[in-house]
């Protein structure tokens, strides 16, 4: 049986009420703390699946990455957008290098700052501002 959110109109309380699709609409809903019957039904979080081919297409939208070059903090929400719409652990280099964007830092700023980011200490081999997409 699905459950049903509502508020009460007099005392303010939430509480959830289940029904079966067929009493929905027909059985009367009282509040359980005031008894009251005024009461409101609240619509919860709606969630639909995308396939990951429509999940990458969005990304790889080209109004979506004009001017991320010019723009650290745009381009620190993309990356981070990027990464929970592939659903992978990039690692603290990449957390890192998304935090000092989202702050303002340019590319150039985090590589100066932390030189040694991704190297072979760091595990990604090579120019780590190369391997995340620089």
């Amino acid at each position: 049986m699905p459950n049903y959110q509502y508020i009460c109109m007099e005392c303010q309380k939430r509480f959830e009420v289940y029904l079966t699709y067929d009493e929905y609409g027909t059985h009367p809903v009282d509040c359980p703390n005031c008894s009251s019957k005024n009461v409101q039904r609240l619509i919860g979080r709606v969630r639909f699946a995308r396939s990951e081919e429509s999940r990458m297409e969005d990304l790889a939208d080209p109004s979506a990455l004009a001017g991320l070059e010019d723009d650290p903090q745009a381009m620190g929400q993309m990356m981070r957008k990027m990464s929970r719409e592939m659903g992978e652990d990039m690692g603290p280099e990449f957390d890192e290098v998304i935090d000092r964007l989202e702050s303002g830092q340019s590319p150039e700023e985090i590589e100066e700052a932390v030189p040694d980011l991704g190297g072979e200490a760091g595990g990604m081999g090579g120019d780590a501002m190369d391997g995340l997409g620089f």
